[in-house]
């Protein structure tokens, strides 16, 4: 079988679309190395991919512009896709190119969230308008969809009018690099190289507002618990607020921001939390819940929506994350080992349900029988 990929969010994005991309790149070649993968990217900028996947990239003419890429990526692969006799044509991150018919290919997108049609105060009006006609046109021009969670398959028929017929739920994986474990050497190494505290609360994702990150800091300072606050993720606007919020509090010697942490010491940090924290308001999917699973960390998370889903019953759920309530989930499992033994075993056994044989298992089956 010959599929091609859209897979420009693999080789430019650092967490999120990036990682999903890359795991099933990387995975499929890995365990059913007898097809053949073609992906398609504008740019190869940071080595995301090794070398070793990307024997079949094919990119616009070296030293196009930005623009003439762009163009490329929208108006010339349909072409391309046709004289390369791929197959299935999977776009990896809510996107066709605009050319798709073109081709006789089977047509297949992942679409991950609508957040910005959930939450659209978040988004600028020209960044909604460009988002809503590039997945609007991905679900219609499509064969199949590919949903990340129920949560996004029920977006799409809510927002976009499609039929649940043409909407399958494959869930994703995370890199297996957590499942890892790792000497309590190296964890002291990168405790020392990092300045990490003994104890401290993780939080990891993108800092900004739909993930209700503040609501850490405001259980921790409101219910007097004496620990530390971790944050790994890129900053947004909202990162200030959170600043001047633990500056006027009296929190910034407890607050550790790291926006550029190398992937590499990830696992660690999660494996020496006393508590990851996950109170996003809404999620296509959550893989940093996935990755505190397989790193045997208790995870504390919203109830509602694909988190929910996707935790089962192996987290501490509370029903839309306040400071209150999250205060006493945390002081709860601070003080209670037992409990967060139980967390970590429960996070095991849910995490063999995303195992990557099994994950990739599923994809293969679903484009077998396309």
């Amino acid at each position: 079988m010959i599929i091609g990929f859209d897979a420009k969010r693999a080789f430019v994005n650092k967490a999120g679309l990036g990682n999903y991309s890359r795991d099933v790149i990387r995975s499929l070649q890995d365990l059913y190395p007898e097809n053949q993968y073609i992906l398609f990217s504008t740019e190869n900028p940071y080595g995301l991919v090794e070398e070793k996947y990307c024997n079949n990239l094919i990119m616009p003419p070296e030293g196009s512009s930005k623009f003439a890429q762009a163009r490329w990526r929208s108006m010339r692969l349909g072409e391309l896709i046709e004289q390369q006799g791929i197959e299935i044509f999977h776009g990896l991150s809510n996107e066709l190119p605009r050319d798709i018919g073109k081709t006789k290919a089977v047509k297949v997108v992942t679409i991950h969230d609508l957040i910005f049609l959930k939450f659209p105060e978040l988004y600028k009006y020209f960044d909604r308008k460009i988002y809503d006609y590039k997945f609007r046109f991905a679900c219609e021009k499509s064969d199949r969809i590919i949903a990340t969670s129920s949560q996004t398959k029920n977006d799409i028929m809510e927002f976009y009018g499609i039929s649940d017929k043409k909407i399958d739920v494959l869930y994703q994986t995370c890199n297996p690099k957590y499942a890892e474990k790792i000497s309590d050497e190296e964890k002291e190494r990168i405790r020392k190289s990092n300045n990490l505290p003994q104890h401290y609360l993780l939080s990891v994702g993108t800092i900004e507002r739909r993930k209700n990150t503040h609501r850490i800091l405001e259980a921790v300072y409101e219910h007097n618990i004496d620990i530390d606050i971790v944050m790994v993720g890129r900053k947004t606007k909202y990162y200030d607020e959170i600043k001047a919020y633990a500056d006027t509090h009296g929190l910034s010697s407890r607050l550790h921001v790291y926006e550029r942490l190398g992937n590499a010491d990830l696992p660690a940090i999660y494996q020496m939390a006393d508590i990851f924290i996950y109170p996003s308001m809404y999620e296509g999917f959550g893989i940093p819940i996935l990755e505190a699973f397989f790193s045997g960390t208790p995870v504390i998370t919203n109830s509602n929506g694909s988190t929910g889903e996707i935790a089962g019953n192996a987290a501490f759920t509370i029903n839309a994350p306040h400071k209150d309530n999250l205060a006493e989930a945390i002081k709860y499992l601070l003080d209670n080992e037992e409990e967060r033994k139980k967390l970590v075993q429960r996070g095991y056994e849910r995490s063999k349900r995303f195992d990557r044989k099994l994950i990739t298992e599923e994809l293969m089956t679903f484009y077998n029988k396309l």
